[in-house]
């Protein structure tokens, strides 16, 4: 039976952003040439232009992927939170802990952040295209910390936007400290709790203060 064309685009374009990870791993990304991540997924270049535009374009959806499949996960570990009855923990560090626990922190992926931010800063077109993404990702941010706010169990301090910039902030600035000190794995993750939660102990309030 044949492939319909959009299935077969979908794997196409996945087995594209896999390589393009395994070949940032290896030369980070300026070297992670057009050529060498055709070479690494099995493709030609028209392969990979029909598909992106740009290398840009697809590094913008690698970090975008990255970012989609972490708050997709904090949903999911939120609701399992909330069902066991567990969202009015004290203790907001192991609150924080419960909702993270959803596997290993990646350094590579800090590594990739960071370059991509650098290519940013000195590339305007590039970088309006990552203010769009980082807008994105923090309105998605403020739609789970409001379902929080709304269940009652929790009040903040700051208004939700305030809130959803600051947990980004100390979610990159802290991932970045760590990653230089040696981090990697269960240490990345164990950090980025600890950070989290330390600032969610500032900004949070007792329901109804």
């Amino acid at each position: 039976m044949t492939i319909p064309v959009t299935r077969r685009r979908e794997n196409t374009r996945a087995r594209l952003l896999d390589a393009a990870a395994q070949v940032f791993a290896e030369v980070g990304l300026d070297g992670a040439s057009v050529e060498a991540i055709c070479e690494r997924a099995g493709f030609t270049r028209g392969a990979f232009y029909s598909n992106f535009e740009s290398k840009d374009e697809l590094f913008l959806e690698l970090a975008s992927t990255v970012a989609e499949e972490r708050l997709a996960s904090v949903r999911g570990r939120i609701g399992e939170v909330v069902a066991d009855g567990q969202m009015a923990a004290a203790d907001p560090v192991a609150l924080v802990q419960r909702v993270l626990d959803s596997g290993l922190d990646d350094r590579l992926d800090v590594l990739m952040m960071s370059e991509i931010r650098i290519h940013a800063l000195r590339d305007q077109a590039f970088g309006k295209a990552l203010r769009a993404q980082d807008r994105a990702m923090i309105a998605s941010i403020e739609a789970i910390i409001q379902d929080i706010v709304d269940s009652g169990l929790f009040a903040l301090r700051v208004d939700v936007p305030v809130a959803a910039q600051m947990l980004m902030v100390q979610w990159e600035g802290c991932m970045v400290r760590a990653a230089l000190s040696g981090y990697d794995g269960e240490e990345l993750h164990r950090a980025g709790a600890e950070s989290l939660g330390q600032l969610v102990g500032l900004i949070i309030a007792p329901a109804g203060s």
